[in-house]
């Protein structure tokens, strides 16, 4: 097919890149670095040239340095103090820095405010950094779509394209809108979605995502999903909305501080007036000298700040391994599962499935597979798929009435006048039809049929196991985990997959409310459950397990919305991955905390004991906030 290359350009009302709201450049921070360079001039001038200045000259001096630095601050700490919040960082700061200058000590009051708001400048661009570049791995959809419209290309924004209209992508473009390829083939990197950027091969009819990249040649596709509703977007809303959900570690440092922070603070009172019952030659602006350096130490910002920037580094690390956590909870959740149960078909097996052999009693076998396929057409089960490819062309135009899904049995519906029943032995004994109890033994996925109430033959239909089900099995396993498979097919069936893959144990025969009274009962042996499925049965288990993971790519959309934990390229490996990303992501958390509490808790006794200054405190602050900084923003970089 050939079409004209004149191209018209359709724009969307509205349609933009937005400007990062939250800038850290050094222009939205002129004032600080102003405060800098005066506090600078001061030391040079003072301890280097040995220049003393008068005490008026040299208040309004830093006064002006000590304002231009800490006005945000103390704005701040004045309208939470108006609303009855006294025990915060912001006043905190406000308090040194303010005594500082009350017994003379200008420029270190300056330093205290100068160093905490280089510290919270350091800190605000990490968190935004490590946003921006969540949001930025993820958010690869093209501003611009070629749509083909009476055989002529018009340059579209993706956002006003109609479904089942056709757009061209060409090679090196990234695919704008979900979709099925109309072109004979093509080949795509998968990178923005699953994490594999080796080529995957698409043929006609196959789904295309949003987001893949063409890499060969010029590929056409009917969309199917509007801009909004493309599996990217959902993806993307998704993952904007993890870095809103706490972890239960955040939430306890957050309820750590506003416990911590008052406590630190009346501390801090009692270092300045007890030792007065106390000490002999006692002097007032000693030990209030030493209770700012108490306030300066305690101050919580580098947990506050850390901690959720650890949790943005794995929420990151794993949306480049193809894995969408919903938000930082679920980090936590993972590294405490020790049982995961997985669905059989779609998750361990390709969910690919392919008719092997066909038995007819009766008839001929052409005709039990054109009836079938015209009552399983009514299905997006895997195997009602397999049928109805396998019987092509000669299905169409047959139709059924009155379908109804029996959930874990089958179909039930009329065709050609006919009442037929199609799918697993349990249906025909539902329906009381009698069938050879030999085809009990196939160790294959089968389909029973029977026509008018007496059996009719049956399919045999074979799935493959999938690459690295065998390989994340003994991971898991290495990791103490135990495995355990669920299924509706036949437990023939699933024992020989058990045994090929190597789990624990394994159950078949299972309708969907079997599988959740299985998985309740392993959580009622306290074990934490991550349960992984991909059909719509499996929303309900999902939701029940502690950690409900959903494979993405051939996933349903109500297992993914359900779920807690997305893995967009299907690989079983990946659970394994999952589950790493989150003990990394808690162990880089707490080596924080640690790290923060202990400093501080030294600096703290040096401080009380007149060892550490107020240079000492401000430093020992900014400085374990910069370690914890640059120890979680680490995680975005690791490998597992």
């Amino acid at each position: 097919m050939t079409h004209k290359h004149d191209e018209t350009k359709i724009t969307a009302d509205g349609h933009g890149t937005a400007k990062d709201e939250n800038e850290s450049g050094w222009k939205n921070h002129w004032d600080l670095l102003m405060a800098l360079a005066i506090l600078i001039v001061l030391l040079v001038l003072e301890y280097g040239f040995k220049i003393e200045f008068p005490k008026i000259p040299s208040l309004a001096i830093n006064l002006v340095a000590y304002l231009l630095a800490g006005h945000k601050v103390l704005n701040l700490a004045l309208r939470k103090s108006k609303r009855g919040d006294i025990f915060n960082e912001f006043v905190l700061m406000s308090v040194a820095t303010i005594g500082a200058f009350v017994i003379g000590e200008y420029e270190e009051g300056v330093a205290v405010m100068v160093f905490y708001q280089i510290g919270e400048w350091f800190q605000d661009a990490a968190v935004n950094n490590a946003k921006r570049s969540i949001k930025a791995l993820l958010d690869v959809r093209p501003d611009e779509v070629t749509v083909l419209r009476n055989g002529i290309q018009l340059i579209a924004n993706p956002s006003v394209i109609e479904l089942d209209e056709t757009i061209v992508v060409k090679p090196g473009e990234k695919v704008a809108l979900d979709g099925e390829l109309i072109s004979e083939n093509a080949s795509f990197n998968t990178a923005a979605l699953t994490g594999e950027s080796k080529p995957d091969a698409k043929y006609k009819s196959q789904t295309i995502l949003a987001g893949m990249i063409n890499l060969n040649t010029v590929a056409e596709i009917k969309v199917k999903a509007l801009f909004k509703d493309s599996k990217l977007s959902k993806i993307l809303e998704m993952v904007q909305d993890a870095t809103a959900r706490k972890s239960q570690t955040q939430l306890f440092i957050s309820r750590f501080a506003k416990i911590y922070t008052p406590i630190v603070f009346f501390l801090a009172v009692a270092v300045c007036f007890i030792p007065y019952f106390f000490v002999e030659d006692y002097n007032f602006q000693t030990w209030f000298y030493r209770a700012l350096v108490f306030l300066v130490i305690s101050c919580p910002c580098a947990l506050v700040v850390s901690i959720p920037l650890g949790y943005f580094g794995g929420i990151g690390l794993a949306s480049r391994n193809g894995i969408l956590f919903k938000g930082g909870n679920f980090l936590d959740v993972m590294t405490k599962v020790n049982v995961v149960v997985m669905d059989k078909t779609g998750t361990l097996t390709k969910g690919v499935f392919k008719v092997q052999e066909i038995v007819s009693v009766n008839m001929d076998e052409k005709e039990l597979v054109k009836l079938t396929a015209a009552l399983e057409k009514n299905s997006t089960h895997p195997i009602a798929k397999a049928v109805t490819e396998y019987a092509g062309e000669t299905v169409n135009g047959i139709n059924a009435d009155a379908v109804e899904e029996i959930a874990g049995h089958g179909l039930k519906g009329k065709v050609d006048g006919k009442d037929l029943l199609a799918g697993n032995a349990k249906l025909l004994k539902k329906y009381n039809i009698s069938y050879p109890t030999e085809i009990e033994g196939i160790v294959d996925t089968i389909v029973v049929v029977a026509i008018n109430n007496q059996y009719a033959g049956f399919i045999t239909i074979a799935d493959e196991i999938k690459d690295d089900a065998v390989q994340a099995v003994k991971d898991m396993h290495s990791l103490n985990i135990r495995t355990v498979m669920l299924s509706g097919d036949k437990q023939s069936v699933v024992d020989e997959v058990a045994r090929k893959i190597g789990i624990d144990k394994a159950y078949g025969d299972l309708l969907p409310e079997d599988k959740v009274e299985k998985v309740q009962k392993l959580k009622d042996e306290g074990l934490h459950i991550a349960f992984v499925g991909d059909g719509v049965n499996d929303a309900p288990v999902v939701a029940l397990a502690d950690a409900g993971i959903a494979m993405g790519g051939l996933g349903s959309d109500a297992t993914i919305e359900t779920a807690d934990v997305v893995i967009q390229n299907d690989q079983p490996q990946k659970i394994v991955s999952a589950i790493k990303i989150g003990k990394i992501t808690r162990s880089i958390v707490w080596q924080n905390i640690i790290i923060a509490m202990t400093v501080k808790a030294f600096v703290l006794i040096l401080g009380a004991g007149g060892v550490a200054t107020l240079w000492e405190a401000v430093i020992a602050d900014v400085g374990v906030a910069l370690l914890a900084i640059l120890n979680a923003v680490r995680i975005q970089r690791m490998k597992v």
